[in-house]
């Protein structure tokens, strides 16, 4: 037969008190950016194996509501491997063994993933291999993109958005995500070559005063 059992009460209630309310949780806060310090490692924008004679870079700034650039914000991208596959490979943050320090990439596998920090003028580089087309949900209308992750003082939250390219206007005309928003909306989200195997893509954290930047489409993720 079972046995009742009596639970242990939380210090400072009585047997019998009604449970204590749960905690709000404790809110977001910056108190940075630390960005600078263990985060970037040697290599994080060069994703694309040494050599491959495939690379593209991509190349931009983040700028804040008044059109500044952002010096010190960190960006980190994902993307399907040249196979459309979301596996990758290990490798972006590999340590010696002997000193555990991060070494970064072995400069063969392709792992998908690229951390970023901008420069003093608010600039970024990325040298990676072109955005192959995934399935995500099920939907292989779904164009060609790279995932990014935008990191910047006086964010609570970190920003998620992508970056499709211009030679995939078909597959972009049809794209789930594309397709929803306004063209002007949907510009913000388009990298524009500006030479061979060269595009820029500016990410707007907020839209200026004047309208000359407009504010970069960011996804919610529920």
């Amino acid at each position: 037969m079972p046995r009742a059992t009596t639970r242990p009460q939380p210090a400072g209630r009585e047997p019998g008190a009604a449970p204590a309310a749960p905690l709000a949780p404790t809110p977001s806060q910056t108190i940075g950016p630390f960005f600078g310090y263990a985060l970037p490692f040697p290599g994080g924008g060069q994703i694309a194996p040494a050599g491959h004679p495939d690379t593209v870079t991509v190349h931009g700034l983040v700028r804040d509501g008044t059109g500044a650039p952002v010096p010190d914000a960190l960006l980190e991208f994902w993307q399907a491997g040249p196979d459309g596959s979301l596996t990758g490979a290990p490798g972006s943050l590999r340590r010696d063994p002997a000193t555990g320090a991060v070494i970064g990439r072995d400069g063969v596998d392709f792992t998908g993933f690229g951390r970023v920090p901008t420069d003093a003028d608010g600039r970024y580089v990325l040298r990676t291999l072109p955005a192959t087309a995934t399935a995500p949900a099920g939907r292989p209308d779904a164009a060609p993109y790279l995932a990014v992750c935008v990191f910047a003082r006086g964010l609570l939250h970190h920003l998620a958005t992508r970056v499709y390219f211009p030679e995939h206007a078909t597959a972009n005309a049809a794209d789930p995500l594309l397709a929803q928003l306004p063209t002007e909306r949907a510009r913000t989200l388009l990298a524009r070559a500006d030479g061979p195997g060269r595009y820029r893509f500016d990410v707007q954290l907020q839209q200026t005063a004047d309208g000359t930047h407009e504010e970069t489409v960011f996804l919610a993720f529920r």
